[in-house]
């Protein structure tokens, strides 16, 4: 992304999650673990298990790999269940500290982040003997985003999506690849990164310097559409927390859900045992 764009974003998409965690690192090693596009933090459960699965969390803007292994809160979740966590780290922002993502295909790219992911993924599988068929990728703000523009491209990567207050950035995807294993997680008092979107740039939408958020409810029905999840009445939950949609008529390999809390831009208190529980009974 070019710097003007970076700026405006830093605006979008503020990552709550800085600070260096004690735990950081490539396992039980304190340096980062090094593949050959960049760099990423692992944690494991005390007795990691023989191809267990994992939890890789895509940090938001101006954030780390570091910083994700701050979020104890999802971090321990996961640890607690037999998952590994990975931290990967993105690229560093252009004069000044903290790190991003070159998510949208639609404009310059500093490194191939898909690839990126990737390669982390069956780094992170050999090295620690995890299942690469197990993990589940999730990410907050411009990392939800990065999460929905991997799961669009190539929805077999993962195993499943859960992208948190963050999605698809104007122009629209016209469509994606195949059906899609998604769960997304947005605040309805998100002023950061509104359900709707909000321009950032430009006078209109329309306008040749226009920088704009996509529409959360626009990417629900794409991924539908991919999924081949019919119009009909769905499955609805109300646990206190979250009103759920999942939809339950989907092709084969799809599998959509939505959860939406009464909050802002965050990654909302017991969000992983819910994610998890999703994942685990996809």
């Amino acid at each position: 992304m070019p710097v003007p764009i970076l700026r405006i974003a830093a605006l979008a998409c503020l990552g709550a999650m800085s600070a260096v965690a004690a735990e950081a690192g490539c396992g039980p090693v304190a340096e980062p673990c090094e593949v050959e596009a960049g760099t990423y933090h692992v944690e494991q459960p005390d007795m990691p298990a023989e191809g267990a699965p994992a939890l890789m969390f895509i940090h938001g803007w101006g954030a780390s790999g570091e910083g994700t292994l701050t979020m104890r809160g999802v971090v321990e979740t996961a640890l607690a269940r037999g998952y590994a966590v990975i931290a990967p780290d993105g690229i560093p922002r252009e004069g000044r500290s903290g790190r991003t993502w070159a998510f949208h295909p639609d404009r310059p790219q500093r490194r191939d982040e898909i690839a990126f992911l990737t390669e982390v993924r069956d780094d992170a599988a050999t090295r620690f003997d995890l299942d690469a068929g197990k993990m589940l990728l999730a990410g907050f703000s411009i990392g939800g985003s990065m999460t929905s523009y991997l799961a669009c491209a190539e929805p077999e990567a993962f195993a499943a999506y859960a992208p948190v207050s963050g999605s698809f950035w104007r122009p629209h995807p016209e469509g994606c690849a195949g059906p899609v294993r998604l769960l997304h997680t947005h605040g309805w008092r998100d002023g950061t990164v509104p359900l709707e979107g909000r321009l950032l740039r430009g006078e209109n939408l329309e306008a040749p310097d226009a920088v704009a958020q996509g529409d959360v409810w626009y990417a629900m029905d794409l991924w539908r559409q991919a999924g081949g999840c019919r119009l009909q009445a769905d499955t609805f939950g109300d646990d206190g927390t979250y009103w759920r949609k999942d939809w339950t008529s989907c092709v084969d390999g799809a599998r959509l859900a939505f959860a939406l809390f009464d909050g802002g831009h965050a990654v909302p208190p017991g969000w992983a045992r819910m994610a998890l529980d999703w994942f685990e009974a996809r």
